[in-house]
């Protein structure tokens, strides 16, 4: 999707690597290694981002380290375009297949509020196979290079309190 719109694979590359999370720092040298890229392709890209002042740098030693301005207009717009490329709710779909009577999954933690996280809370409600779960987790933290943590509750527990605190809980997929 992304691809149609950004025709540099190394600009996709640097979006990616630099707004998925917003903490990450590169320099020039490591990208090469990462991208295995030259690093005058990258340079060039850096260079525009750097202009458009959507990445920002400063010196450490010899290296000239970049990291996204997350005071650009547009950081949280391109940030959502990078997570649905991303596609972090693909990943519950595939996740949420073939788990046992699953009937919802709920976005907690960081993401909720806005901020970006290396990590994200899930809430699956149902009966379901945890074990296979787990492998299912662990497949798709390789995919998306993130820690996810999940808390599994049942369908009875779920009925019986008030567990959601619409505040913190996002619905982020249903089985109906």
């Amino acid at each position: 999707m992304i691809e149609t719109l950004i025709s540099s694979k190394t600009r996709i590359k640097l979006l990616l690597k630099f707004f998925i999370n917003s903490n990450t720092q590169a320099y020039l040298r490591s990208l090469e290694d990462e991208f295995k890229e030259s690093t005058n392709s990258i340079r060039i890209e850096l260079n525009r981002l750097e202009q458009a002042n959507m990445l920002k740098s400063n010196l450490s030693g010899n290296k000239k380290i970049y990291q996204a301005n997350t005071k650009h207009p547009l950081f949280f717009d391109i940030q959502k375009i990078v997570m649905k490329h991303v596609g972090i709710d693909e990943i519950i779909n595939n996740v949420a297949k073939n788990l046992g009577l699953l009937e919802r999954v709920y976005l907690t933690g960081s993401f909720v509020k806005g901020n970006d996280s290396k990590i994200i809370d899930l809430v699956f409600i149902g009966e379901i196979d945890e074990a296979y779960l787990d492998t299912l987790i662990a497949k798709s933290e390789k995919l998306i290079k993130r820690k996810i943590n999940v808390k599994v509750v049942s369908i009875k527990d779920f009925n019986e309190t008030n567990y959601i605190d619409k505040q913190n809980y996002l619905l982020c997929w249903t089985n109906s």
